[in-house]
Order: C-alpha cells, then sequence, then structure tokens
C-alpha cells in the first residue's frame, strides 16, 4: 500500500512507521520539518510539508491521521484548549475534503481519537457504545471524529481510533514515570480509584494494522486493553515491577492547583474496553498490566 501518515513523528506514528516498512508499505508523511522527521523516522519514508497544494488524495491507499498537540502537556488555558482542538480539527476537516475530491479516493481512512471521548465515566463499564459525559474532552473528540466520517463512502471506511493511554519506555506518560519510580517516588494519584484504560504500545500498533487491512470495519473503535485498571492499581504494579515502594500519594487538591480543568485527564478516566475490537477477532498481546510493564521495563533497560 502507498499510505499518507499524519503525526508521523510522535510516539505511535514512529512505531507503526517501523512496521509499515518492515511489511513493505510504501509511506508519505506529512510534516512541517521535512529534514527532523527524516532523522527520527530514517531515509525510506517520503516526506510532504503541506497539503494546501493538492487537490485530491488519489496516489494513496490508505490515510492515518494520527495528528494533534499533546493534550496532556501543558494546562487548559483558553488559547491551549483551542489549540488542542484546532491542531486536530483543521487537518482532519481537510483530509476528508481531500478524500471527498479523490476519483479513487484511499479505500480506508484511519482518524485518531480518544477514550476521552466519554468524559469521565466513574466506575461504568464503558464500550463503543456509551453515551458520553459532558466535557471538553468528548467536546474535543466529538468534533474530530465528525469531521473524519464525512469522508466515509462506498469506496472509502473510515476508522476511529479511541485511544487510551499508551505504554512504551520511549515516550508518552510512562516514559515520565518510569525515573520518577524508579528513585521510589512514585505513586496513586488523588483516590486512586479513577481508571485508567491503558494499551501497550506493540497492541497499538497491531490494532492499527488490524483496522487498516480488515476490509469490513469502519466505526469507532476502543484502542485499550481488555483489562483497564486502577490508578492505585497501576502505581502499584509498576512499583513492584521495578522493586520499588509506590506510596508517594499526589494529592487532588495539587493536581488540580497543577492542571486545572486538564486534572480531568488524571482524577476522572474511563473503564473503557474494545469491545468491537476483540469481536472483530482481534487478539491482544499484551491484555495483563504485569506483563505489559514488564515487557516495556525491560526493553528500557
Amino acid at each position: 500500500m502507498k499510505i499518507l501518515i499524519t503525526g508521523g513523528t510522535g510516539l505511535i506514528g514512529r512505531h507503526l512507521i517501523v512496521r509499515l516498512l518492515a511489511l513493505s508499505h510504501r509511506i508519505t508523511v506529512l510534516t512541517r520539518d521535512a529534514p527532523r522527521a527524516h532523522q527520527k523516522l530514517g531515509s525510506h519514508i517520503t516526506t510532504l510539508t503541506s497539503l494546501t497544494s493538492c487537490g485530491n488524495l488519489d496516489e494513496f491507499d490508505a490515510v492515518i491521521n494520527l495528528a494533534g498537540e499533546s493534550i496532556a502537556e501543558k494546562r487548559w488555558t483558553p488559547e491551549q484548549k483551542d489549540l488542542l482542538c484546532r491542531s486536530r480539527w483543521d487537518i482532519t476537516e481537510r483530509l476528508s475534503q481531500l478524500i471527498n475530491q479523490s476519483d479513487n479516493p484511499p479505500s480506508v481512512f484511519i482518524s485518531g481519537s480518544a477514550a476521552g471521548f466519554y468524559g469521565n465515566q466513574d466506575q461504568i463499564l464503558v464500550t463503543e457504545d456509551e453515551p458520553p459525559a459532558d466535557e471538553f474532552s468528548h467536546t474535543l473528540c466529538e468534533r474530530w471524529e465528525a469531521l473524519a466520517l464525512a469522508a466515509q463512502s462506498d469506496k472509502t471506511r473510515v476508522c476511529l481510533s479511541r485511544t487510551g493511554v499508551v505504554l512504551a519506555h520511549d515516550g508518552g506518560m510512562l516514559s515520565k514515570l518510569l525515573p520518577l519510580f524508579k528513585m521510589g517516588l512514585g505513586g496513586p494519584v488523588g483516590d486512586g480509584r479513577q481508571f485508567l484504560s491503558w494499551i501497550h504500545i506493540e497492541d497499538m500498533v497491531n490494532a492499527l494494522l488490524f483496522l487498516l487491512t480488515t476490509d469490513n470495519l469502519r466505526g469507532p473503535f476502543n484502542l485499550v486493553s481488555p483489562y483497564p485498571v486502577h490508578n492505585e492499581q497501576f502505581a502499584a504494579t509498576l512499583g513492584e515491577v521495578l522493586h520499588r515502594p509506590a506510596v508517594m500519594r499526589a494529592p487532588a487538591r495539587a493536581v488540580k492547583l497543577l492542571l486545572g480543568e486538564g486534572a480531568t485527564l488524571v482524577l476522572g478516566g474511563q473503564r473503557a474496553v474494545p469491545k468491537r475490537l476483540e469481536q472483530a477477532g482481534f487478539v491482544f498481546r499484551y491484555s495483563e498490566l504485569r506483563a505489559a510493564l514488564e515487557e516495556i521495563v525491560a526493553s528500557a533497560a
């Protein structure tokens, strides 16, 4: 396949492109900084610095849209919330326009979303059918998904990846936690009862490949492990894998002072499960948290 990828230099994109190249797919990465993209991804990719000059996407067999400003890096000021939305909405809208303008459009458009689509769901078991809570994360994801679904037709199927917390040693949440936990400074956040929907980076890549190559799949998919855990359980398991105590609890009040409205990302959560993915026949390699963390810690050693 000839595949166009946005967000290719991010955590998921980097791992996905390595696998796609190994499978002999031809990859074009949309990036504002071509030299940096080649430095991170190698010389075997092609780069595209803008969609402005494109009139269609006839040359591509598939599009994988992973672009978006990191949602947890900065406090959610009005300006930052606008940036979070625009960095997702604008490029998704343009990709859908180009797909619709194509005579021979890509056969599949996989577009990013997040488990945050559902908002804070407390202890409720969340499948793709669960009605969402009315929160900023839902507003962001709802519009993001609607813009992607505008590309759906009898020629192009659209899959939405409602991704949980991706666990890897070389990026994302876990890479930031590992140094703290190794020093014995890790622990639960708030009361620790909020659920964390997680997925190992290898399963994340495998799930995207599954959506890419399974021709009858379309619509939303929770890309998360079948077994979400409480934040307290996550901290305890990571401490055990590292042979370190994990009792340095971060008070909810301190988290709220630091992150403002964005504190809902860590003080709330979703007990999301991959119902549609498993029904379609996908098999996880890392279903259990301990096995996932043991592999990642070994990889980081």
